[in-house]
């Protein structure tokens, strides 16, 4: 059997033992639409990837046509780049959550343990990057606040579901093992 994480532990208490449960006919739609849900999330932070990288160089283009005209006649500049770090983290944030969320696909119809971790680490990432804006001048209070209310719902959620793959995981551990080949 897989060794559970500690942390997981400490929220499978919080989130399975001590919240009320999920009806049974939620929890068996929850875990029929979870591979759905996490593909259709894992297409749109893809696409918020592209779609913030796109409007942050297309306002850079016109922050440098406006910086041009400027020079022409006071030589000064009025903006700076909008592909500031703040960006960069948010895109790079996005592209790691569409990557979990894509490859967790398979794993989710399959009912594999590994598919439902990389779920819970995409909420993770999105916890971590909450606390790292919001002592930054990019967020604030609001992203950190945000950030706990959204994994508070995700990891109930899927901790609501998680009997689900570790079944899985008992089942194949439980199957005899095929006799070595000579």
């Amino acid at each position: 059997m897989a060794q559970t994480v500690p942390f997981e532990y400490s929220l499978k208490e919080v989130f399975v033992d001590k919240a009320p449960p999920l009806p049974s006919r939620g929890r068996k739609l929850l875990v029929q639409y979870a591979p759905w849900l996490a593909l259709l999330s894992g297409l749109v932070s893809a696409w918020a990837a592209w779609s913030m990288w796109h409007w942050a160089n297309l306002a850079n283009n016109y922050i440098n046509y406006a910086n041009d005209v400027n020079a022409a006649f006071g030589n000064t500049t009025l903006g700076t780049s909008r592909l500031s770090f703040g960006v960069w983290l948010a895109m790079m944030v996005l592209v790691v959550q569409a990557v979990l969320l894509l490859l967790a696909f398979a794993g989710l119809r399959q009912h594999k343990k590994s598919g439902w971790n990389l779920v819970y680490y995409s909420i993770l990432v999105s916890v971590v990057y909450g606390v790292l804006v919001a002592f930054t001048s990019y967020g604030g209070f609001s992203n950190l606040l945000w950030a706990v209310v959204g994994a508070v719902i995700g990891f109930y959620l899927i901790f609501q579901v998680r009997s689900s793959y570790i079944q899985q995981i008992t089942a194949d551990s439980t199957r005899p093992s095929a006799p070595p080949s000579s």
